[in-house]
C-alpha cells in the first residue's frame, strides 16, 4: 500500500454512493512518487505524495 514518508498520508476506504444511494466499496488512494531526496544530508530513495513534493517539504538529490 502506498504512503507519503514525509505526511504518512495513505490510502483511505469508504463507499461509493450511486445515483440509488446504493452502496459498495471504494478506496481513495494519494499520488505518491518514488524519488531520490536529501534525508538527513545524504541522497535517498523514498515515497514522496506530490504535496509535498509541490509544497517544498522535500529536497530532490540532483
Amino acid at each position: 500500500m502506498a504512503k507519503c514518508s514525509v505526511c504518512d498520508k495513505a490510502t483511505i476506504f469508504g463507499n461509493a454512493r450511486s445515483h440509488s444511494m446504493r452502496r459498495t466499496n471504494r478506496s481513495w488512494k494519494p499520488n505518491v512518487k518514488r524519488v531520490k531526496a536529501v534525508v538527513n544530508g545524504a541522497p535517498k530513495h523514498i515515497h514522496v505524495c506530490t504535496r509535498c513534493l509541490r509544497s517544498g517539504r522535500v529536497t530532490r538529490a540532483v
